[in-house]
């Protein structure tokens, strides 16, 4: 099934089970928020909420995780959600569908893919081009960490599906299992995932899919058109909260961030979630500001088209605004 059926699909289904409900809590505003997944490379978004820069703007933030952009975007186009944090493209696929009130991106979280390339043998000097021959464990086709992953094997001379033995038919959720159990040479993996193999001996992590791929709105707020012209105070403050907690991460020491989010990965060791917050930090991985800027929404399309997977080029003023972010910085 391609992209955009799934969407339509899933968007009638959710629309049918999903109460889209909504109250006011104590005084403060409730906004909803649906992330695609729960990473700490979603770390200012954790801080915003448990350093209270949100309550601080009169919100009430409920956070759920939705598991997949898919889902992720029914909820938001269903009434399911206000906003959703999920990768920039999703909202490309759905305006290619002719949508009458689109998703628009109005704040970047992250700027950088977030995988990173890790090996079975521990490898000096690696060389991109040593992984020709080999068997790699890929993501799922269509998803922005594997548009980003291809592309930048294609920018070392590697074609993946002539120079490697890609594999692309397992599923999310058991690709760490299935490289810790012999599967593949080279395995593409987010955070924490790639440091507990590195720990327990498992893998190697050897590159950065983020630093090589260069900047793209990775990881973005958006709402639906109706709601920023209905909520324009609402998404002021929640824009101000972001940008105070960007701020934050990147001053204080990433054992600071680390006991702030912590609740929220009671099932990852403080000592892992402080490395990540730090491998992420330094390569800039976590926006410093909520700006998405023009450059990368290009990029973000070029890695789209040569992945065979953009439906059509969408202007950046179409789906990106950034009248909240000016105000706030």
């Amino acid at each position: 099934m391609n992209t955009l059926k799934r969407y339509s699909i899933l968007a009638v289904a959710f629309l049918l089970t999903f109460s889209i409900t909504a109250c006011s809590w104590g005084g403060s505003e409730k906004v909803r928020v649906a992330e695609v997944t729960r990473s700490i490379f979603y770390a200012p978004q954790y801080v915003a909420i448990s350093e209270g820069f949100f309550e601080d703007e009169g919100l009430d933030v409920e956070l759920t995780t939705t598991w997949g952009g898919d889902q992720t975007m029914t909820a938001l186009l269903s009434g399911g959600a206000d906003i959703a944090l999920v990768g920039a493209e999703t909202s490309i696929y759905v305006y290619a569908q002719g949508a009458n009130d689109p998703a628009i991106s109005f704040a970047q979280l992250t700027r950088t893919d977030g995988t990173f390339l890790v090996s079975r043998e521990k490898t000096e000097d690696f060389e991109w081009e040593d992984m020709k021959g080999s068997t790699f464990l890929g993501q799922r086709r269509g998803g922005m960490p594997q548009m980003v992953g291809e592309y930048v094997l294609k920018q070392h001379d590697i074609d993946p599906r002539r120079d490697l033995n890609l594999i692309q038919n397992i599923d999310f959720g058991n690709i760490a299992s299935a490289f810790a159990s012999g599967t593949g040479d080279y395995v593409q993996l987010f955070e924490p995932q790639a440091t507990l193999f590195e720990q327990e001996g498992i893998g190697h992590i050897i590159d950065s899919f983020g630093t090589e791929s260069g900047e793209v709105p990775y990881t973005v707020f958006m709402a639906k058109e109706s709601y920023l012209d209905n909520n324009d105070e609402t998404v002021e403050a929640f824009t101000r909260a972001l940008a105070r907690a960007q701020a934050w991460v990147h001053e204080q020491p990433a054992a600071v961030v680390a006991e702030s989010i912590a609740d929220f990965f009671e099932d990852t060791p403080l000592d892992v979630i402080e490395s990540v917050v730090e491998r992420y930090r330094s390569q800039g991985s976590y926006a410093p500001a909520p700006k998405l800027n023009e450059e990368a929404w290009e990029r973000l399309q070029d890695i789209m088209d040569e992945a065979g997977e953009l439906p059509r080029r969408i202007d950046y003023d179409t789906l990106v605004n950034t009248d909240f972010a000016d105000r706030v910085e």
